[in-house]
């Protein structure tokens, strides 16, 4: 028998210091949790910042880094390559096919410059190994698949990348799908959209229906060989918006074992203007700017948040959200997707700190353990492995 390597020797201490410490004595602590939309990787490359210190949300744009992760117990999730719709055109797939494979490059980088904190991670089993270690892990996945062009093949080189999940289309139609949030086109998905549902199928890729047309759903369940997940959105009957799905659908979606993530978003009317506009556009490229610059824009957004915030409800009327999501599709086909550091957030929820109460709120209620396993990491787990299993055969 083999002696042990000093590599396993270290692994199985920081197992043991991980299952020890303070934070797993919690039940929040004890669960796997993890969040399927964390737009974070638009931050990171920022002079002057780093993704493994704390930041304070007051005076800076971030929801997400390592050491509120350590403090609201969140495990890991899917970090986006989120891609800006564009023109339909060579030039314009050229522009965000660079795009997008920057944004991978950067969440990479990121990950591999803190070894001993976090981890990639591509099979569902990597989440409670890495765990397991005193490890976070990061997934991927991608926001809008614009970047594509009409070369499917790019997929598979995004895979090979990291990415384990994919939206065909964000807030305007594109050559793959109608949105939710433009006029019909298509009527759901284009011929492309249909042969880009068999392709992430083939790959093993999870596809999430998140900001897709209620035509697009209809024909994404309907083709796809493996559950569908929408990684950010709730119940119209709850806010009725087009982001939000009715609760018919959500029930046809569950009766097909997929999964939709309760977010903080489209909880209410959305609070945004010209100059609300302009400060987004400038927090896409934050990265592009200097110290000074990026405090300049933090000071202008939370000013306009003290006069007018982007969402004016808070964490009552997202477990209002949530308690209806479970009860239309039931625990095994609900999970957690907040759209941190992409406009999400409400007051009493304001960052991922905060995560904990919705944990001791749903135990008040009456949700067990395995309960809240399954709703902070379990059913995505579970449908990660259907798309895996999928490629295999």
């Amino acid at each position: 028998m083999k002696k042990p390597s000093i590599v396993l020797c270290c692994c199985l201490a920081l197992a043991a210091c991980a299952t020890s410490s303070p934070r797993r004595e919690s039940l929040h602590g004890r669960l796997l949790t993890l969040d399927t939309h964390l737009d974070t990787p638009m931050h990171f490359g920022r002079a002057g910042w780093s993704f493994a210190d704390r930041h304070d949300y007051a005076t800076d744009l971030v929801q997400v880094d390592l050491a509120r992760m350590d403090a609201g117990a969140l495990d890991g999730g899917f970090f986006v390559i989120y891609t800006a719709q564009g023109e339909l055109t060579p030039e314009g797939y050229a522009s965000a096919l660079a795009f997008a494979r920057t944004r991978a490059d950067r969440i990479a980088e990121t990950v591999a410059a803190l070894p001993a904190r976090i981890a990639p991670a591509a099979r569902a089993d990597d989440a409670a190994r890495l765990t397991a270690a005193g490890m976070r892990f990061a997934y991927m996945s991608m926001e809008n698949s614009y970047p594509l062009g009409e070369n499917l093949e790019l997929l598979a080189e995004f895979r090979e990348r990291g990415v384990r999940m994919a939206g065909p289309v964000h807030t305007k139609n594109n050559q793959f799908a109608d949105s939710a949030t433009d006029e019909p086109r298509w009527n759901g998905l284009s011929p492309l959209g249909r042969d880009w549902v068999r392709e992430m199928n083939r790959l093993g890729l999870i596809i999430d229906a998140s900001h897709a047309s209620d035509a697009a759903f209809d024909q994404m369940l309907e083709l796809s060989r493996t559950p569908l997940l929408l990684s950010h959105s709730g119940s119209r009957t709850v806010w009725n918006h087009p982001r939000n799905l009715d609760d018919a659908r959500i029930r046809k979606l569950a009766a097909q074992g997929g999964v939709i993530c309760a977010t903080t978003v489209y909880l209410s009317a959305m609070n945004i203007g010209r100059e609300r506009e302009a400060l987004f556009g400038r927090l896409e490229r934050i990265a592009e700017l200097s110290p000074p610059e990026q405090a300049a824009l933090t000071a202008q957004t939370r000013a306009l948040d003290m006069k007018e915030p982007l969402w004016n409800v808070d964490v009552d009327a997202f477990m209002k959200s949530l308690r209806h999501l479970i009860d239309v599709a039931g625990i095994d086909h609900v999970c957690m997707g907040g759209d941190w550091d992409g406009g999400g957030g409400v007051r009493g929820l304001d960052d991922i700190s905060a995560l904990p109460e919705i944990t001791s709120r749903l135990r008040r209620a009456g949700f067990s353990e395995a309960d809240l396993q399954k709703l902070w990491s379990g059913n995505v787990l579970r449908v990660l492995r259907e798309a895996e299993t999928r490629r295999a055969q």
